[in-house]
C-alpha cells in the first residue's frame, strides 16, 4: 500500500502541499501538459469513491499494468505495455475523487513518455536539417579540379555507350544514338553535379510528420480516455 503522506504525483514530485505554497519554484504546469493530460469526469449521484474505481479497475487490470487503491485515490504505473492495452500510451497516473457542492468529481492526471517522444522529435529532425545545411555551406561549391573531373567521367561515359564492337563496325552497323533521358535520370545527373551534397528536406519531412502526429495524439487521446471513463462509470 502507499502512504498518503508520501504520494507522488505523474511527474515523480510529492504532492504539492496546498497550505505551503513556495512561489519561487517553477509552475510545472506551464510545460507538463506536453506529456501529461489532465480531465475530469462527474459522478453519478450517490456514487461513491469505491464504487467508481470498482468500475475503472478493468483499465488497470492489463499486463505491465500496478496499481494501488486508498480510500479516493487510486495510482497506476506501467511498464512494458502491450499495444492492445486501451491505455498503453500512459506510463503512470493518479485519478482521485473530490466532493464538491454539485456533487462528486473524478479528477485524473496521467504522464505519456510517448507524447513527450513526439513532442521532441521534430525539433530533433529540425535540428539535424540544419547541420546538414551548416555542413552544405562549409563544403561550399565544388572546385574547378572536381567540376573538371565530373566532365571527364561524362565524358567517357558516353563514349562507352557511343562505341560500337570491332565486329559491329565491320559490318557497317550505324553508331547508337545516345539514350534519351527521362526526368529522373536528369535529376540523378544534376546530384552528382552538384557534388551528391546531402538534403536536408528528408529531415524537414519527419519533424512535419512527428508534429503532426504529436498534435493529433496530444487531442486525440486526451479525449478517447475522458470518453471511456465517462462511458465505464455511467454503465
Amino acid at each position: 500500500m502507499i502512504d498518503r503522506t508520501q504520494m507522488l504525483d505523474t511527474t515523480s514530485h510529492p504532492l504539492p502541499d496546498h497550505g505551503h505554497s513556495d512561489q519561487s519554484k517553477p509552475n510545472m504546469r506551464m510545460i507538463d501538459w506536453i506529456w501529461t493530460v489532465r480531465g475530469s469526469v462527474p459522478l453519478a449521484p450517490g456514487q461513491s469513491a469505491a464504487e467508481a474505481f470498482d468500475r475503472l479497475e478493468p483499465f488497470f487490470l492489463a499486463p505491465g499494468t500496478s496499481f494501488d487503491r486508498a480510500g479516493d485515490t487510486l495510482t497506476f504505473t506501467k511498464k512494458d505495455q502491450l499495444a492492445q492495452d486501451r491505455m498503453s500510451i500512459y506510463d503512470e497516473g493518479i485519478l482521485q475523487v473530490e466532493q464538491n457542492e454539485g456533487g462528486a468529481l473524478l479528477r485524473y492526471r496521467m504522464v505519456s513518455k510517448a507524447l513527450l517522444f513526439c513532442f521532441l522529435a521534430p525539433l530533433l529532425f529540425v535540428a539535424f536539417g540544419q547541420l546538414i545545411v551548416g555542413i552544405g555551406l562549409l563544403e561550399g561549391p565544388p572546385t574547378a579540379a572536381e567540376k573538371k573531373l565530373q566532365e571527364e567521367k561524362k565524358k567517357e561515359e558516353e563514349k562507352k555507350v557511343r562505341t560500337l564492337h570491332p565486329i559491329d563496325q565491320f559490318l557497317g552497323a550505324p553508331a547508337p544514338e545516345k539514350p534519351k533521358k527521362d526526368e529522373k535520370s536528369k535529376e540523378k545527373d544534376k546530384e552528382k553535379e552538384q557534388g551528391n551534397k546531402q538534403s536536408p528536406t528528408s529531415a524537414y519531412v519527419f519533424a512535419v510528420l512527428f508534429a503532426i502526429l504529436y498534435g493529433v495524439g496530444r487531442v486525440l487521446e486526451d479525449r478517447l480516455i475522458n470518453i471511456r471513463f465517462r462511458r465505464s462509470l455511467s454503465d
